[in-house]
């Protein structure tokens, strides 16, 4: 696998991911989408290491580099943060 590419993400991983970009801690994740903080930190877990990041800052611009998520989801993610 190229530098650029990455294995598809599942469903739940792409709601996961919108979550984490929120700025939502494991339990917040957990509590909104109602499955268990364990789960989502599996979840988590999975979810960078197929896109090959150790942390949310190098998740973000993974994220940006793919393309994962349309621009306006990422600006308005952006804006929740800075908020």
């Amino acid at each position: 696998m190229k530098k650029h590419e990455a294995a598809p993400l599942t469903a739940r991983q792409m709601d996961i991911l919108r979550l984490i970009l929120q700025g939502l801690t494991n339990q917040e994740i957990a509590d909104s989408i109602d499955l268990s903080r364990r789960t989502v930190e599996v979840h988590r877990y999975n979810l960078m290491q197929r896109l090959g990041v150790r942390n949310v800052a190098q998740l973000f611009r993974r994220v940006f580099e793919l393309r994962l998520l349309p621009k306006t989801v990422l600006l308005r993610e952006k804006r929740t943060l800075s908020a």
